[in-house]
């Protein structure tokens, strides 16, 4: 197992930076992802990380190692693609094997450690299937048995289950988590899935124009993000406009006629009396109530079997609210009462 630090990385194309100023550091043994949209700079990174891109200033650290200007196969990490890169005129060992090839290593340990690689994925007695024989999922096991006949200490992936259809996604999700806590080696993982990273990180870091938005464990990011960019991307969340007023045991927001209490997530920024915020409330965190503080009434609804969308008017706006387990549905037109807790209230800076 072995550390990954970056230290103040920058990467220019011209006059864009897709990189600016990045600093993180990855644990040993983690699994580390890099999350955010398009030209947000999560794949830039992992690539200055893997040695595919160097960085126009700043280091990159293995361990205690500066690999910085480092030829990619001499930093012992490994890296899988999205688009799996096999030779299809290969068999599936062949494939596999290729890297030790190109180490000359000897050939009775080649085909030792190309049978361990494919035990590792599951993949036993296949060595010789030819590619094309193979499934989406199984391809994306080969490619990580590539990956990991090396003996890596750190394992690089990007976007790695794009191409695979919902269920397989998330059959292969357990196995990559399970590879890489089995063997003990650092992964960074670069999607644009929330979901997946949910499932799967131990920590992750959300990168917007270049830099690194918030870090932190999926449950931190999903429930105390620090930023509307955070609170809009990570799941799903309703977002409002108010105005903060003064109260004793903490903050209190006011959206057109409701009073609601919230609190402060980032312990940077302390709002002020009177000053505009923004407020995330998940949809999941409201809930039908009776007693609720919110009058609502029902737009539109999205039965899902587990749970019900509702969409629902309001005095300050249009919310959506997730119900789960329902036990009663209810339809367009209807009227409710919302509840929300003031923990599930999140004052953001405007």
């Amino acid at each position: 197992m072995e550390s990954i630090r970056a230290e103040n990385v920058v990467k220019a194309f011209g006059d864009t930076r897709a990189l600016n100023g990045v600093t993180l550091e990855i644990r040993p043994g983690e699994l580390f992802f890099l999350l955010g949209a398009s030209g947000c700079g999560k794949s830039t990174l992992l690539r200055c990380i893997a040695g595919l891109e160097t960085p126009t200033s700043g280091q990159i650290f293995f361990g205690n190692r500066n690999v910085t200007e480092l030829a990619p196969h001499k930093r012992e990490a490994a890296m899988v693609f999205q688009s799996y890169a096999l030779w299809p005129h290969l068999t599936v060992a062949k494939n596999i094997s290729f890297g030790l090839e190109e180490r000359k290593v000897p050939k009775d340990e080649i085909k030792r450690r190309v049978e361990e690689a494919l035990a590792m994925v599951k993949l036993e007695g296949f060595g010789d299937r030819s590619i094309d024989a193979m499934s989406g999922g199984q391809q994306q096991r080969v490619a990580l048995a590539r990956a990991l006949v090396v003996h890596p200490k750190c394992l690089l992936l990007d976007e790695p289950l794009s191409n695979l259809d919902a269920q397989l996604r998330i059959e292969m999700r357990r196995e990559i988590r399970r590879i890489v806590k089995e063997f003990g080696l650092t992964a960074v993982y670069v999607t644009h899935d929330q979901e997946e990273a949910l499932a799967m990180a131990d920590r992750m870091a959300i990168l917007a124009g270049g830099v690194i938005e918030q870090l932190g464990t999926p449950e931190e990011i999903y429930r105390d993000p620090r930023s509307t960019y955070v609170a809009g991307f990570i799941g799903e969340t309703n977002l409002f406009e108010g105005t903060i007023e003064k109260e004793v045991d903490g903050y209190a927001v006011r959206l057109g006629e409701l009073r609601l209490m919230g609190r402060v997530t980032n312990p940077a920024w302390q709002p002020k009396e009177s000053s505009k915020v923004k407020i995330s409330m998940r949809p999941e965190a409201l809930r039908i109530d009776p007693a609720g503080a919110i009058a609502a009434q029902v737009v539109e609804k999205v039965y899902l079997g587990q749970c019900i969308q509702y969409w629902m008017e309001t005095g300050f706006g249009r919310l959506q609210v997730v119900e789960l387990n329902p036990h009663h549905i209810y339809a367009a037109g209807d009227e409710v009462r919302l509840a929300v807790q003031a923990e599930d209230v999140i004052l953001l800076e405007k």
